[in-house]
């Protein structure tokens, strides 16, 4: 469904390496974390806190929050608004966020 888009006369971006759940991976410089998972065959990256029910990128431009992932350790990072970096540790977000994250994030 989703393919990058290339200019035919650009150079080759740079590949990224990066871990999802642990598992090597590589994407292209200039991805979203969202992006970097689809062109990698993972197309669910956080379950709903009720029932569990799997959830992937759907929008891919930040309306419908279904691609929350854990990044580098901080929760509800939305894959589709975050450009992928070299190194990053991406997680399968599961269950609600911890309260004592939160305030730490927001200083509290």
């Amino acid at each position: 469904m989703f393919r990058p888009m290339r200019d035919p006369g650009a150079p080759a971006a740079a590949p990224l390496r990066f871990t999802f759940d642990g598992a090597p991976m590589t994407a292209r410089a200039g991805d979203t974390v969202a992006a970097a998972l689809l062109a990698n065959g993972v197309s669910v990256n956080r379950h709903t806190p009720v029932s569990g029910a799997p959830r992937g990128a759907y929008c891919m431009m930040g309306v419908c929050f279904e691609c929350l992932v854990v990044i580098d350790g901080v929760g509800n990072r939305q894959g589709c608004l975050v450009p992928l970096e070299e190194g990053m540790r991406i997680e399968t977000q599961r269950g609600p966020r911890q309260a004592e994250a939160l305030s730490q994030e927001i200083g509290a």
